[in-house]
C-alpha cells in the first residue's frame, strides 16, 4: 500500500509540472462595440487552481463596468457601452508567485440609425429646394463619409475629417440645392453613409422617392346643356384642373356678400329642378398640396314658359271618308283651357274632348267641308298661346286605267289613254307614261279648281308600235302630291305588256343538203317567217299552169327518195290574220349517166390502112357531155369527135391502143373503154373482087348516113346537147 501511494505522488508531481500557468483573453487584441450595446471581456487561466484577477485601464481610469470571477476565469462586463469605455484594458492573473498580464483594445462607435433625407419644402417643378442628408448620433464623426444620389446620378459627397474636440455623439449632414423638373417624377434620392472604424466599414442607406408636385393650372369648366336655363331645368357642370398630384375639385357659389358657399367636392356638379334664385356665379377650384387655381361660370335661370304642341303636325293630309284626330297637348301648365275654331272663326264640325293637359278634335268622316286651317288657343295662368294646323283632304282610290284605240299593229299609229278616276285635288295630280324605263309623256294638272269635287283626269298620246316592242311593259304612273307637305307623293301605277301584231315577213328557206340532187337522194326543205302572232307555214308546189298544189302545213317538207319528176318550183307561205308572205325555191333532181356504149366499126381488130369509126352513145335524157380519149403512157389525148364519133381514115399501127369514153352530167359521170388492134398489111398482092369493092363503097356512104340519123334523133329526143366547139382540148 505504501508503495502504491508513493507511485501516485510521483505521477501527480509529473502532471503538475507538465501543466504550466497560462493566461488568455477574449476577444483577442481588439474589440469594436457600438455605444449602448453590452460588452464582455474574459480572462481565462490554465495551470493554476486558485488564481487571482485584477482589471484596469491603461491610464488607470474607471472601468465603467463590473467584474465576475468564475473559477479559473474573470469576466469584465459593461452593460451599456459609452465613449468612456474606449480604452486599452489590462487583465492581471496571479498564481502563487507567478503573475501574468494580457491587454485588449476596446474601440466604440455610434451609427444607430439610417440617414434622413430632409427637404426645405415640397418639390415643385421649376422651384429650387434645399435637400439635406442627415446622419444622427454618429461617433467618431471624423470617420464618417456621406454621399447623396438622385437615382444613379451622384449629386454630392463629403468626408467629415475634422478632429473631434471631445468624445460625444454628433449629427452630421450634407446639403445641396436642387431644382426639380417633370423628368424627375418617379426618381428617388439615395443618401448613403459610411463609418470607417479601423479596418471595418459600417454602411447605412436611405432611399427617398421624389414626390414632385405641379401647382394646379388650366382649370376649365364645361356645362351641359347651356348656361342659360329655364325654371325646372337641370344642368351639369364638369370641372377639370391639371396638376401633380391631381388637384381636388371644389365647387362653390358666390354669395351677394362676396363670400363663397361650398357646394361640392366632386368634379361634376349637377343641379336639378332649378329655380330663378339659382342664378349666379359658380366657382370651381382645383387644389393640391402646393397651390390652387380656379375658374368661374355664370348661370342664368329664367322663368319657364308653358309650351303647346299640336299633332300629327302643322299640316295633315287625310283621305275623304277617313277618321281624323287632331290633338293639342300642353307642357308646364297645371290647368290649361282650350278653344278650337276654323280660320273663318266658325266652330269645327267635329267633336272636342278635353283631358287635363290635352285637347282632341275628332272628325268622324273627313269631307270637302272639313278642309280648313284650324286654330287652337291655350290659356294658362292668364297667358295665352295659339297653334294652327291645316287639314287637307284627298281622293285617290284606284290605280290608273290604260286603254288603247285598237290592236297594236307593227308600224300603225295607236292612241294610248291613261285615266285616273275620282281624284281630288286634281291640281296636285301628275301622270307619267313610260315604256319600260323610257319616259314617253308626262303631264301635271296645275290648273285652278272651280269647285271642290271628284274629277277623272287622263293623259293621251299617239304611239307607233314596232315588233321590237313585243314583251315590253307599258307603265302608267299616277302621283298625287301632298300640297305643302315635304313627304313623298302618293303613287299608283298600272302595267300592261305590249303584244304587237305584224304581218309575216322575212321568209327564209333552208334546203338540206342542196337544191340540186341525184335521183333517189333525200331532201329537207325548212321554212321560217317573222311575225306576231307566229305565222302559219304552208308548203305548195307550183304546177305548169301556175296553180299551187298544197303539200304540207309543217315548217319542214321532207322528200325521202327524190325522182326526176320531183324537180320544180316549191312555194313557202307564211300567213296570219295580218296577211300573207311567200318565197320560192327551185328543186332540180338529176339522173346519173347510164346506158353508155363505146363501139368500133367495123371491128375492134382492123388492118393497117382500114377506116375505123369509134362511136360513144348515152341513152339517158339530161344534158350530157361526151369526151373521147386515147390512153397513152405520156398522157391521155382527147380526140376531136363529132356527136361522140371519131373516124380514123387510114389506120396505122400507132393508132392501136386503149380508147376511153367519158359521159358527164351535172350530177355524175360514167366511163367505157375498148382496145383497138391494128394489124400490119401482107406484102403479097391482094385481090379485091368487084362485089367487095361495091360493098365497100356502099358502106362508106351508109356509115355517115347512120351518123346523121343518130345526130338528128338525139337532137329531137335529148334535153341536153353536145357542142364540138366546147369539147375539151387535147392535153398533148
Amino acid at each position: 500500500m505504501v508503495m502504491i501511494l508513493g507511485a501516485s505522488m510521483v505521477l501527480w508531481i509529473l502532471f503538475a509540472a507538465s501543466q504550466a500557468f497560462k493566461l488568455d483573453i477574449s476577444p483577442q487584441d481588439k474589440m469594436i462595440a457600438q455605444i449602448g450595446d453590452s460588452l464582455s471581456l474574459t480572462c481565462n487561466t490554465t495551470g493554476c487552481e486558485s488564481p487571482s484577477f485584477s482589471w484596469r485601464t491603461q491610464i488607470d481610469s474607471p472601468l465603467h463596468g463590473r467584474t465576475k470571477i468564475e473559477g479559473s476565469k474573470s469576466v469584465l462586463i459593461m452593460d451599456a457601452v459609452s465613449s468612456e469605455n474606449e480604452h486599452s484594458y489590462l487583465c492581471t492573473a496571479t498564481c502563487g508567485s507567478q503573475k501574468l498580464e494580457r491587454e485588449i483594445q476596446v474601440n466604440v462607435y455610434s451609427f444607430p440609425k439610417d440617414p434622413e433625407v430632409q427637404l426645405s419644402g415640397p418639390l415643385e417643378v421649376g422651384k429650387p429646394v434645399m435637400v439635406k442628408c442627415l446622419v444622427p448620433d454618429v461617433y467618431p464623426s471624423d470617420s464618417l463619409e456621406v454621399e447623396l444620389f438622385k437615382g444613379d446620378h451622384l449629386l454630392t459627397t463629403q468626408m467629415f475629417l475634422e478632429a473631434m474636440e471631445k468624445k460625444s455623439l454628433v449629427t452630421k449632414s450634407l446639403e445641396v440645392t436642387f431644382t426639380p423638373g417633370t423628368d424627375d417624377i418617379g426618381k428617388a434620392f439615395v443618401c448613403r453613409a459610411r463609418l470607417h472604424i479601423d479596418s471595418v466599414t459600417k454602411e447605412r442607406e436611405t432611399v427617398e422617392k421624389l414626390q414632385v408636385y405641379i401647382s394646379p393650372k388650366n382649370t376649365v369648366i364645361s356645362v351641359y346643356p347651356s348656361r342659360r336655363l329655364q325654371e325646372g331645368d337641370a344642368v351639369m357642370m364638369t370641372c377639370s384642373s391639371e396638376g401633380l398630384p391631381a388637384p381636388e375639385i371644389f365647387w362653390s357659389k358666390k354669395l351677394d356678400s362676396g363670400n363663397l358657399q361650398l357646394l361640392s367636392g366632386n368634379a361634376t356638379l349637377t343641379l336639378i329642378a332649378m329655380r330663378m334664385e339659382d342664378s349666379g356665379i359658380y366657382v370651381c377650384e382645383g387644389v393640391n398640396l402646393i397651390g390652387r387655381d380656379k375658374a368661374e361660370l355664370e348661370l342664368v335661370v329664367q322663368e319657364k314658359q308653358f309650351t303647346v304642341d299640336i299633332s300629327p303636325g302643322p299640316w295633315v293630309s287625310a283621305k275623304i271618308g277617313d277618321l281624323v284626330t287632331l290633338e293639342c297637348s300642353v307642357d308646364d301648365c297645371d290647368s290649361p283651357t282650350f278653344s278650337w275654331r276654323t280660320e273663318t272663326d266658325s266652330p269645327p264640325n267635329g267633336e272636342v274632348r278635353n283631358e287635363r293637359a290635352k285637347s282632341v278634335l275628332i272628325i268622324e268622316h273627313a269631307s270637302f267641308e272639313d278642309e280648313h286651317t284650324y286654330l287652337v288657343t291655350v290659356t294658362c295662368a292668364g297667358r295665352k298661346l295659339e297653334k294652327t294646323i291645316h287639314l287637307e283632304v284627298y281622293s285617290f282610290p284606284k290605280d290608273p286605267e290604260i286603254e288603247m284605240s285598237g290592236p297594236l299593229v307593227h308600224g300603225t299609229p295607236v292612241t294610248i289613254n291613261c285615266t285616273v278616276p275620282d281624284v281630288y285635288p286634281f291640281n296636285h295630280l301628275e301622270i307619267e307614261l313610260l315604256k319600260e324605263e323610257t319616259m314617253l309623256m308626262n303631264k301635271r294638272f296645275g290648273e285652278e279648281m272651280s269647285t271642290k269635287s271628284l274629277e277623272t283626269k287622263s293623259l293621251e298620246m299617239t304611239f307607233i308600235p314596232t315588233i321590237e316592242d313585243t314583251g315590253k311593259d307599258l307603265v302608267c304612273w299616277a302621283k298625287l302630291h301632298n300640297g305643302e307637305l315635304d313627304s313623298e307623293p302618293k303613287q299608283r301605277q298600272s302595267t300592261q305588256t305590249l303584244y304587237v301584231n305584224a304581218a309575216p315577213r322575212e321568209i327564209t328557206i333552208w334546203v338540206s343538203p342542196s337544191p340540186i340532187l341525184y335521183e333517189g337522194s333525200p331532201v329537207n326543205l325548212t321554212c321560217s317567217s317573222d311575225g306576231f302572232p307566229a305565222p302559219k307555214i304552208l308548203w305548195s308546189r307550183q304546177l305548169n299552169n301556175g296553180e299551187l298544189q298544197p303539200l304540207s302545213e309543217d315548217a319542214m317538207l321532207t322528200l325521202t327518195s327524190t325522182k326526176t319528176e320531183d324537180s320544180g318550183i316549191y312555194v313557202c307561205e307564211g300567213t296570219d290574220q295580218m296577211g300573207t308572205s311567200k318565197k320560192l325555191v327551185e328543186l332540180i333532181i338529176q339522173a346519173s349517166p347510164k346506158d353508155i356504149q363505146l363501139t368500133a366499126f367495123p371491128s375492134e381488130s382492123v388492118k393497117e390502112g382500114d377506116t375505123v369509126i369509134i362511136s360513144c352513145t348515152c341513152g339517158n335524157m339530161p344534158e350530157t357531155w361526151i369526151i373521147l380519149k386515147k390512153k397513152a403512157k405520156t398522157g391521155d389525148m382527147v380526140l376531136k369527135s363529132v356527136d361522140g364519133s371519131y373516124t380514123i381514115l387510114k389506120a396505122q399501127l400507132q393508132d392501136a391502143g386503149v380508147y376511153e369514153c367519158e359521159s358527164k352530167t351535172k350530177v355524175g359521170s360514167q366511163l367505157r373503154s375498148l382496145t383497138l388492134d391494128v394489124k400490119g398489111r401482107e406484102n403479097k398482092k391482094v385481090y379485091i373482087s368487084p362485089e367487095l369493092l361495091a360493098l365497100y363503097c356502099a358502106s362508106s356512104l351508109i356509115i355517115p348516113a347512120i351518123g346523121m340519123i343518130i345526130y338528128f334523133a338525139r337532137k329531137a329526143n335529148m334535153k341536153g346537147s353536145y357542142s364540138l366547139v366546147e369539147a375539151q382540148k387535147s392535153k398533148v
